[in-house]
């Protein structure tokens, strides 16, 4: 039998804990979400001071990056491109805003995590920081 890698429990509270690290580092408040493979959420905090719609938007960045295998932003550009919107993918999770990347490990996607409530340019800086110090 294969064995399937996915983020663990622990990886997901370092990726979480390096978000809120270089968060705090520029004075801001994000939500930040973690999901295996598949897509299911591991782990998830919203920081004091981030809004509500932070935390459904990073949950659903994490989702997307997770199960289409690539950057939400790259997904956001193929809806633009092929104009398609988001409910051609049948799933009301998928989004398209940037901020949400794929974890791949030994060539393999793993997870994925969403970083929401700056723009979108930062949120994707912070979660590669993350994907890089963990994995």
């Amino acid at each position: 039998m294969t064995h399937i890698f996915k983020v663990d429990a622990k990886e997901a509270m370092r990726l979480i804990e390096k978000v809120v690290s270089e968060s705090e580092k520029i004075h801001k408040h994000v939500a930040v979400a973690v999901c295996g493979p598949e897509g299911e959420l591991i782990s998830f905090l919203r920081m004091d001071g981030a809004s509500s719609a932070a935390s459904v938007i990073a949950q659903s960045k994490a989702h997307t990056a997770a199960r289409d295998r690539k950057s939400t932003r790259e997904m956001g550009e193929f809806m633009i491109d092929k104009n398609r919107e988001q409910a051609f993918w049948g799933d009301p999770k998928i989004t398209g805003f940037g901020g949400g990347l794929p974890i791949i490990h030994e060539g393999k996607v793993i997870g994925g995590i969403g970083v929401s409530g700056l723009s979108e340019s930062e949120d994707e800086r912070i979660a590669q920081i993350a994907i890089q110090s963990v994995f």
